[in-house]
């Protein structure tokens, strides 16, 4: 706008700078200045008010500290809840190693979940309070828990054995209350809505004859509600269905909110996910409707291995040999054998929940996807270049490669091993991605709650996934992307039913950790029954790096691994790989399930990590190599032939 120097002069400098502000003239002064929104339900700002889930928040749901009698007996004896929660909102903690432990980037979100049985009674022990030491089972046990190494473990497997045989040797309803008590007023004292989420939950650590039938248990809830309760321990039942019916109670009597998350099943000897309950009974409409109440989503990778799929379930998968722990139960008193396996991993559990659902009218095995560590040091470090252990025996150091979880001719529980179960056999863990409209404990138990939530193997990778019938290729590059697929479609977690006869379309993005490696390709698996009730399983390549065509076998992306110095370039690979996809082999009368696996481009495994830094020898080892491929998994959408009110 030109302005004559004369008038210039005639204009008070405050209302020159609103003429030149706003391109108006001194009339319109008054008239361009308003204090008042035009209308109290308008906002420039699109983004004020929404509900939609726009952010992905992440944190681990299942980390011990030296409360879990577990991680006291091996060494986790300093570092308390309070610690854990330091530890994950990106604080410095002083491991038990002397080493100085910080994560790169804060997580926004934590759950400590020490387990119920004999939670707190080991730190008393050790620190002789009289309410434990003064016991006949205290002065029995104080000698071998602060004996020599011989006699801790002599000390743990009598622990075991109590735990596994539901047998406990001290019980005080007063000591658990006081415990309990502690620990939901940490949680609280760490929560800060916006900013960081502490969430009070525990194990329930049920494992009849050494098979995992662990959950995690949850809280919505602050401790004005959890202290109306203890937690329910598997002393109190090794049976699922009666946590259940704990959880309920909950509910009913606080007005409070609670979920459990099933632990990844592959060490639980093929009881997971099986197709008889815990008294041997068929499963039945009742049982499918309870359990997928209280445990919408489940652990599907963590540091004892991933539990995905497995090379004998899925044999044409070439990408299903990852972490794979495949010997025996959690306590190694009984071997695996091939016909377990079915019944322990998440892709075959859905196929089975398909077939169940057809003859239940209930799927029993409807699970979304999270990850978590299981880390017993407090410490929730779990990206490969920065990981912490399972126990504080295996935090940091030139020999926890081959430090031996379980040495040759030990007997742990009654199975002699024949070789040394070596410490390299650790995954580095895994995180959980949530989405939700802010970090709170309500919006992120909510998106649990609704299976909007995604497991990744540590890298924070973003990822994006939504069902419907009505997406073009446009809109997963539209800045809409989000908004469209609510307003299109259902997120991960949801369902699609048979109201449309054509294919469904899937729009996925997913986007590297911002600080991790690129990405290789993005596939769909997808899980179905046929008309005689038979399950079965695809995995499609829908998005490669680098050019490469699409197809069943494409080629490899490329490795940039220098395995000597512990490094990788991402020079291959890709930033960013989005794709709508439709489903080419769709049967509108046939139920299904789509999940999206994300994988990354090869990088170093934290052995190699371990390597360069101690200056040791980089181990080789078949089962567990050097050089991996992290990945994520999204919830699972699911398409349902007929129209129910299966949830």
């Amino acid at each position: 706008m030109f302005v004559k120097q004369s008038t210039l002069k005639k204009v008070p400098s405050i209302f020159l700078a609103v003429a030149l502000l706003y391109g108006c003239g001194e009339d319109d002064i008054d008239s361009a200045i308003e204090t008042e929104p035009r209308t109290l339900s308008s906002t420039y700002s699109p983004y004020s008010g929404t509900a939609l889930p726009m952010r992905v928040y992440w944190g681990d749901t299942h980390l011990h500290t030296k409360l879990s009698p577990d991680a006291n007996v091996n060494r986790n004896v300093s570092l308390s809840p309070a610690d854990a929660f330091r530890f994950a909102r990106g604080e410095k903690v002083t491991a038990h190693n002397g080493m100085i432990a910080q994560l790169k980037r804060p997580l926004d979100f934590l759950v400590v979940t020490d387990h119920a049985e004999y939670l707190g009674v080991v730190t008393a022990l050790r620190d002789e309070e009289e309410e434990v030491i003064g016991t006949e089972w205290g002065q029995a046990m104080y000698p071998l828990l602060t004996g020599t190494p011989l006699e801790q473990q002599q000390f743990f497997a009598m622990m075991l054995t109590e735990i596994a045989r539901n047998d406990p040797q001290f019980e005080s309803e007063a000591f658990t209350q006081n415990i309990w008590k502690y620990v939901s007023e940490t949680a609280d004292a760490y929560n800060s809505p916006g900013i960081f989420t502490a969430f009070t939950g525990y194990e329930w650590t049920s494992m009849p004859g050494g098979n995992n039938l662990h959950r995690v248990v949850i809280f919505k809830d602050d401790a004005s509600f959890t202290q109306k309760v203890v937690p329910f321990s598997a002393f109190d039942s090794e049976n699922p269905e009666d946590l259940w019916a704990y959880l309920e109670n909950y509910e009913a009597n606080t007005g409070g909110n609670v979920l459990a998350i099933p632990h990844n099943g592959n060490v639980s000897n093929g009881l997971m996910f099986a197709e008889l309950d815990f008294d041997g009974e068929p499963l039945t409409k009742n049982y499918a409707e309870t359990r997928m109440k209280w445990e919408p989503i489940m652990e599907i990778t963590q540091i004892k291995g991933d539990g995905e799929t497995h090379p004998y379930l899925s044999p044409t998968d070439e990408f299903a040999d990852y972490e794979s722990w495949d010997m025996g139960n959690i306590i190694f008193s009984e071997l695996k054998e091939e016909s377990m396996l079915k019944h322990e991993y998440a892709r075959s559990a859905l196929k089975i929940g398909l077939q169940l659902g057809n003859s239940l009218g209930v799927n029993p095995f409807k699970f979304g996807f999270q990850g978590a560590s299981d880390a017993h040091t407090s410490l929730s470090g779990m990206a490969e270049d920065n990981y912490w252990g399972k126990f504080t025996t295996y935090e940091p150091s030139r020999g926890r490669v081959e430090h031996p979880l379980v040495r040759a001719g030990d007997e742990t529980g009654g199975l002699v091993q024949e070789e040394d179960i070596l410490g390299d056999i650790m995954g580095a863990g895994a995180y959980t991605g949530v989405w939700a409209h802010d970090n709170t404990r309500a919006a992120i138990f909510e998106a649990m709650e609704r299976k909007e939530v995604y497991a990744t193997t540590g890298p924070r990778i973003t990822l994006r996934m939504f069902g419907g019938w009505d997406f073009k290729q446009a809109d997963v590059y539209s800045v809409r992307m989000a908004e469209i697929g609510y307003e299109k479609g259902v997120p991960m977690g949801g369902d699609l039913s048979a109201e449309r006869g054509d294919a469904p379309t899937f729009m996925i993005v997913a986007l590297k950790d911002l600080s991790g490696a690129n990405l290789d390709r993005v596939q769909v698996v997808k899980g179905w029954t046929d008309a005689s009730g038979k399950a079965f399983e695809k995995v499609y390549n829908v998005a490669l790096s680098d050019g490469r065509a699409v197809n069943d076998t494409p080629e490899k992306v490329g490795n940039t691994v220098d395995l000597e110095n512990a490094t990788y370039s991402n020079s291959i690979g890709a930033v960013q790989l989005s794709v709508v996809w439709r489903d080419p082999d769709f049967d509108a009368a046939q139920d299904a399930f789509y999940y999206t696996r994300v994988l990354e481009i090869p990088t170093p495994r934290w052995t190699a990590y371990d390597a360069k830094f101690f200056g040791t020898e980089l181990k080789e080892n078949e089962a567990f190599p050097n050089i991996i491929q992290e990945r994520a998994y999204s919830s699972p959408i699911w398409y349902s032939a007929v129209i129910s009110d299966n949830p």
